[in-house]
């Protein structure tokens, strides 16, 4: 078996496996030292992900990175719960709430909404709390930065914001 056989080997043993397998044990299957299976997937990880972990190496694949857009919206008070529940409801996660201030600049706060049950729980909060939502300091106008799987749950996003009266041109 010459190298290049030895590697696509490794790449099949790890694709049919759900837990690390060991240097030590690729290179028992395959015949050769454990410094060859060394240098094989050192040679790999270049070209596809493999994580090397204390008990042995795994292919896996990484993180998609989420879509990021910014909704600028305005409305009142009794709309918090709907405009935040259109988003979620749509796939959406709510990082933040920026507002402009005239005096303080930029003021951001982190939201971390992803469920409606989230969305709820900061709506009770917000019934709860004597200082209220942020917004007002901005006449109503507010940015929020929302994360997606994809562009397109964005979009879907921005047109329900948009038909409901919230999102700003």
């Amino acid at each position: 078996m010459n190298n290049v056989e030895r590697r696509e080997q490794i790449i099949q043993i790890l694709k049919n496996t759900q837990i690390p397998v060991s240097g030590s044990r690729l290179a028992s299957l395959l015949g050769v030292s454990r410094q060859v299976i060394v240098q094989d997937i050192a040679l790999l990880r270049t070209q596809m992900s493999i994580l090397a972990t204390a008990q042995g190496y795994l292919i896996y694949t990484p993180a998609k990175e989420p879509c990021r857009r910014s909704f600028l919206v305005r409305h009142s008070s009794e709309q918090i719960f709907d405009e935040l529940t259109t988003i979620v409801s749509a796939g959406g996660h709510v990082i933040d709430v920026i507002v402009e201030h005239d005096v303080y600049g930029q003021i951001t706060a982190d939201l971390n909404l992803r469920t409606l049950q989230d969305v709820e729980r900061f709506c009770g909060l917000l019934a709860q709390s004597t200082s209220g939502p942020l917004f007002p300091i901005s006449a109503g106008i507010h940015l929020h930065t929302v994360e997606a799987d994809s562009a397109v749950v964005l979009d879907e996003i921005e047109l329900a914001l948009k038909q409901k009266g919230y999102l700003i041109p």
